[in-house]
Parts: C-alpha cells; structure tokens; sequence
C-alpha cells in the first residue's frame, strides 16, 4: 500500500507546457507515473511530447477529468493563478492537488484549502516538493532515483532535509515520502501524515521534519503521544536561526519564545518521538529503531 499516491493514480499536470512543467512531467513519466495529460486554455489539442509518450493538452480540468478519469492534479501554475487552478481542480472533483507553487498569498492559500476541503479536495502544499511514492508514482519535483520503496514512512516541511534524509536511508527505503511544504498556512498538515502513515501495513516507522516557526509540531507531538503507536522519529530545522528573521520558508520565524527549535524538540521528546541533533545523525535513530522492533511506546 501507500498514502495518498499509488500507481493507479490518474495525474494531471496544470501548467505542464511551462518550462518547469514541461521538465517535471518528464522526470514523473521517467518514474512510473501515469500522467494522463496537461491543462493550459491556450494549448488545448495539442500534446506534450516526451520521448516515447505524448501526452494531450485540455482546455479545463473538467475536460481532462471526463477524458482521461484524472484523480490528482500537479500545479505548475504563477502564484497569481494558482487560487483559481486549484478552485477548477475541486470543482472538476479532483481528489489530490499538489501545489508546488511558491509565493501564494497567504489569503489566496487560507481560501483555496478551505474550497477544497469543503469538495473533498486534498492539498499537497503550497511551495512543496510534492509526494512519491516510490517504485509506484511520484507527484511533483522529488527526485525519484535517490530511494527504493520500504517500510518508512516520511513527512517534511522541507524538501531539501526529503531530499538528504531519502538519500541517508535509501538502503532501506519508504512507503511514501510527502513534502507538505514550509508556507505559514499548508492543506496537508504533520497530523494528517501521522495518522495517514499510522493506518498503513506497509510503514513500520515515521520519520518527522519539521522547522523553527509556528506551532505544527507541538501539535503533531500531542497527536503521536494519543494516536501514534508506530516509533517515530523527529528532526528540527533552525536551532541557530536568529530571532525573529524568516528562514527560507514563509513560515518559518521565531518570535520571542513561540516556535523555536528547542521547544519543539522537547515537546517530541517528551511525547516519546527520538530526535536528531542533524538528518545524519536522525538517520542513524532510525536504523537503530528499525533493527530493535520495538513500539513506540516499549
């Protein structure tokens, strides 16, 4: 099994006849995925073409939906549409949008993730890497040969700590890897992956990236000491950031005492999750936990 991307899943591509679209839609391709089409009014009836494999251009989603039997969505699109890519992917009933998208106004976010939740929608992101699952689908910009399919499963705010912590433990591969991105509002949250990786067989482990800024991961604490009895294990991003300074992602910033590193490294700890001090050294947790056998909570 795996959460939320399996190889029978339908992906679109909105945006796919960009440059950056054009160029993921073939490292999808390249990794298995089934991407049924592209979506860009201007180009409609026209096709993709990569290599062995073209792939049709439709005018809406709804007109890609009806043709091809899509369930998930990659957005490519400029901040500026992106509000209205993901409105037309929920109104087309699309079950899975990835937004890869950077620099979404934070209104535009809070408004397109409450429509798609209201139409049973799930959003991947903003300013994500997207998901894989790997040996079946990848959906956005993961690198897809740097791993195997096994039995952790990963959650990270940041794609570049998926990136290295999917290299340090590629002998033993993951089930599913999701970058749920780093803006201060995101559709997917630490909490959804841990109760989404807790109901599957075929996670043994979770592995938690988080990073300084907001509460997201005193919360996903909470959550694993009440519904989480597969081990985890935690890394947080930030401990020499300075005060009240953006790190990279739109969320991430410490204010007075509310979301620094130190806090949530203990609200983990406290809640029984391992954390590493560095990926490398969280890597090394994870193989012991994994070659003890225990739960979480032995």
């Amino acid at each position: 099994m795996a959460v939320y991307l399996t190889q029978k899943s339908k992906v679109l591509v909105q945006g796919m006849t960009g440059a950056e679209g054009m160029k993921h839609t073939r490292r999808m391709l390249a990794a298995g995925t089934d991407v049924v089409g592209g979506v860009n009014p201007r180009k409609a009836g026209r096709t993709g073409d990569f290599g062995d494999r073209r792939v049709p251009v439709f005018g809406t989603v709804r007109d890609a939906v009806e043709a091809t039997g899509a369930d998930v969505t990659v957005v490519f699109v400029p901040p500026a549409f992106a509000r209205a890519a993901v409105t037309e992917a929920a109104d087309a009933g699309i079950g899975l949008a990835v937004v890869i998208t950077e620099g979404i106004p934070v209104h535009d976010t809070v408004a397109f993730c409450a429509y798609a939740a209201e139409r049973g929608t799930r959003i991947i992101g903003p300013n994500c890497p997207g998901l894989i699952t790997p040996g079946q689908a990848n959906a956005g910009i993961i690198p897809a040969d740097i791993t195997k399919p096994g039995r952790i499963g990963l959650v990270s705010k940041s794609g570049t700590l998926t990136y290295q912590l999917m290299h340090e433990l590629r002998d033993i591969g993951f089930s599913t890897c999701v970058g749920i991105g780093g803006d201060p509002v995101v559709g997917t949250t630490h909490i959804d992956c841990l109760a989404a990786f807790q109901k599957d067989p075929d996670t043994e482990l979770i592995v938690l990236i988080g990073e300084i800024g907001g509460d997201a991961e005193e919360r996903a604490a909470a959550y694993v000491r009440e519904y989480v009895t597969k081990p985890v294990v935690g890394y947080i991003a930030g401990f020499t950031a300075p005060e009240g300074r953006t790190m990279g992602h739109a969320g991430a910033i410490v204010s007075g005492s509310s979301g620094t590193a130190q806090a949530k490294k203990e609200a983990l700890e406290a809640a029984g999750v391992h954390v590493g001090g560095t990926p490398t050294e969280t890597a090394r947790l994870v193989l012991a936990r994994l070659e003890s056998g225990t739960r979480r909570h032995s």
